[in-house]
């Protein structure tokens, strides 16, 4: 599986420039991290939260961690928690479980991206499979996605 076909059709239409980068095959944040020599809070991560019966793509560096208090304030003080994989991997076709690119608005989920991230020129990412990133410009990915920012991790 290589990067999937709608974000490669909005990068291109958008005339983004990135960069993807073939890596050894990798399942967690950090051993992607590792296997493309970038720092944990280079890369960012999608996690699936469940809130009210609703999925929300959390991003946020590899080397943190959700503060599930801080994300419930930002969102409300609803009921939060991770959704499990086979509740939310029907929402990534195109995706490998585990994999899939922090673009939740390009498969109808709000996406909240950790305030830590909007500090860095580049984000690096999974991009739908376990063996390929993309590096690209944060200003453009925001402009791309409109995420909601929040101050909601901590370091691992």
């Amino acid at each position: 599986m290589s990067i999937p076909r709608r974000l490669e059709v909005l990068l291109k239409e958008r005339h983004v420039g990135f960069k993807s980068l073939i890596h050894p095959e990798a399942y967690t944040a950090q051993e992607v991290a590792a296997a493309m020599h970038v720092k944990g809070q280079e890369l960012a991560k999608a996690v699936m939260v469940k809130t009210d019966g609703s999925f929300v793509m959390t991003v946020l560096p590899a080397s943190g961690r959700i503060d599930f208090q801080k994300l419930k304030d930002f969102l409300g003080n609803r009921d939060v928690r991770l959704a499990s994989e086979e509740e939310f991997s029907v929402l990534f076709p195109d995706c490998e479980t585990g994999a899939e690119p922090p673009f939740g608005n390009l498969y109808n989920v709000d996406t909240v991206v950790d305030a830590s991230l909007t500090h860095d020129d580049e984000i690096f990412f999974n991009a739908g499979s376990h063996y390929e990133a993309i590096e690209m410009s944060y200003r453009d990915y925001e402009e791309l996605v409109k995420p909601k920012i929040a101050d909601f991790s901590r370091r691992i």
